[in-house]
């Protein structure tokens, strides 16, 4: 099996097609295997690369929370692309690796074509910031005590699952099952190091301001936690696009592929063909004529 080294952790990757490449970031909740949609689509035209993070088998899991952060989560990302040569790619991430992803334009911006993140910033909100890192320790510690099947039985049915759920029982199974072959400790030392850890996407505010790699946002209407945090990057990043698709949740891309795809498509088309442009300063003027005097 193919494997890329970042700083001494083995990461399992998997990759398909030719062309421009884009490596595509997983979730929580989910690895490698959720982009099969996405890598059957995009692989028609480019060189899509999956990987599954530290902590996810068949990569490594350290045994050291020490060893997982959202730093490390996204050096990993360009580490990856130096074990397989890659000077620029396009990034898709989903949640975590949305995160991630948002993280790599601000740390590795010189190796980013483009930056598409999913459901980012959940943890973020303010009222709620307590409550997410209470969650985030006791479902660590769920993994910890109970192993994964048994403690992902909630997680797999929050506020923002059930759309997918509802929509496609199918595919929502298969999810659940992928879910529970997770390592236990990966994902209690992922939530501990990484997710309780990062910093919210408000805080971001700096970077955001300067970036200048095309960014997408995709957030699903009903993904609460995710919603506002998406239009605040589009409030101050002139980089990002933001897409909010209507009566969906978290995942977009495992609960829409189709739509997702052809989102997606689209964004890549535009900066692949130069067209891409960053917002007009014009349309943030607080007059609702414009400079009137």
């Amino acid at each position: 099996m193919p494997y890329a080294m970042s700083n001494g952790i083995c990461l399992y990757y998997e990759e398909t097609g030719r062309g421009t490449p884009i490596v595509f970031v997983h979730e929580f909740a989910d690895d490698l295997h959720s982009w099969e949609p996405q890598l059957r689509y995009f692989s028609r035209r480019f060189r899509c690369i999956a990987y599954n993070a530290r902590g996810y088998l068949p990569s490594d899991v350290p045994k050291a929370a020490s060893k997982y952060s959202q730093a490390i989560a996204t050096d990993d990302i360009a580490n990856v692309m130096r074990h397989l040569k890659l000077r620029k790619a396009h990034i898709i991430g989903c949640s975590m690796g949305g995160y991630a992803t948002v993280h790599f334009g601000l740390r590795h911006a010189r190796m980013a074509l483009s930056l598409t993140a999913v459901g980012v910033g959940y943890g973020s909100d303010p009222d709620k910031r307590a409550q997410f890192l209470r969650d985030t320790e006791a479902m660590a510690r769920r993994f910890a005590e109970l192993g994964t099947k048994e403690a992902i039985k909630p997680y797999q049915i929050g506020p923002a699952r059930v759309q997918f759920q509802n929509k496609d029982p199918r595919g929502f199974a298969q999810f659940c099952a992928e879910f529970a072959k997770h390592s236990a400790l990966g994902a209690a030392n992922t939530l501990r190091g990484v997710q309780a850890r990062r910093p919210t996407i408000y805080s971001l505010e700096r970077g955001l301001r300067n970036l200048r790699v095309p960014l997408h946002v995709v957030s699903g209407d009903e993904d609460n936690n995710c919603l506002e945090p998406g239009i605040f990057i589009k409030r101050v990043c002139p980089s990002a696009w933001l897409t909010v698709v209507p009566a969906t949740g978290h995942a977009v891309n495992v609960e829409e592929p189709d739509l997702f795809n052809r989102l997606t498509a689209e964004f890549l088309t535009q900066v692949e063909s130069g067209r891409w442009r960053p917002r007009d300063p014009r349309s943030l003027i607080k007059s609702t004529m414009g400079k009137t005097t």
